[in-house]
């Protein structure tokens, strides 16, 4: 595990550099997860065909440290993995994000020098959040901390379970508050001028911006026998879809 001092987060942000070969790949996670816990077993998976990759754990999550003072704004926490990136000297990269980590590489690809691609998977491309950041906002942030975190820890019986037991809840809340406020990530993602990839699991079709996007010419992948949890759902084809991309644009 490496870390490095965020001055933007005001706290250490710690990421696992997994050697291959190849331009390498950076992740970036989705709300109340963790690179570090689920996307080893996609770059493990002989499908990924063995390339670097940098798994970052946001601030507020994984192994990096949890300020109270930090906002987790998506705006935030995009400038946090370009400083990173920044630190790491990486001039020739592609870069990949899941759901909230989606409109956080989206944001993040408007401010980088070097990037090759973007691959984004069921990002947040509108204001007004997912279903889990609106049951989430629900209740204020104290409430959400003291009561709803929880709650939502008895609840939900899967592995995501285990990510979010390991991520602080203000930086939860914050980040679904951001995901609900929004900004034009569609907008930026249609006009990122690099080439861009849209994955989306079969069963989370049909969807309206996946339709709209591959109308347009935009390139859009449905991978076979997951959801919204590709990454531990059907993690092979995650993987040999990422490859794609990236073998293609090398």
């Amino acid at each position: 595990m490496n870390a490095f001092f965020s001055t933007r987060a005001g706290c250490v942000v710690r990421w696992l550099d997994l050697p291959g070969d190849g331009v390498p790949l950076v992740f970036v996670h989705g709300l109340g997860c963790a690179s570090s816990y689920e996307y080893p077993r996609v770059v493990c998976d002989p499908n990924f065909q063995g390339r670097r990759a940098i798994l970052i754990d946001l601030p507020g999550y994984g192994y990096s440290e949890k300020p109270k003072e930090f906002s987790y704004s998506i705006s935030e926490q995009a400038r946090v993995v370009a400083e990173l990136i920044t630190h790491l000297q990486l001039n020739d990269y592609f870069l990949y994000g899941h759901s909230m980590g989606g409109s956080i590489a989206i944001e993040a690809a408007t401010q980088l020098d070097g990037l090759r691609g973007l691959i984004v998977s069921e990002p947040n491309f509108r204001p007004d959040g997912g279903f889990f950041s609106r049951q989430i906002c629900r209740v204020d942030e104290e409430t959400y901390i003291t009561h709803v975190y929880a709650l939502m820890m008895n609840n939900y019986k899967n592995p995501w379970t285990g990510s979010l037991s390991a991520a602080a809840p203000w930086a939860v809340w914050r980040g679904a508050s951001s995901l609900i406020a929004g900004n034009q990530w569609l907008e930026m993602f249609v006009e990122l001028n690099k080439p861009v990839c849209l994955l989306f699991g079969e069963k989370s079709l049909p969807d309206t911006d996946f339709t709209q996007l591959s109308a347009m010419g935009i390139t859009t992948v449905e991978l076979a026998d997951c959801g919204h949890n590709m990454s531990w759902e059907n993690p092979p084809a995650l993987a040999a879809a990422l490859a794609a991309f990236c073998t293609e644009h090398e």
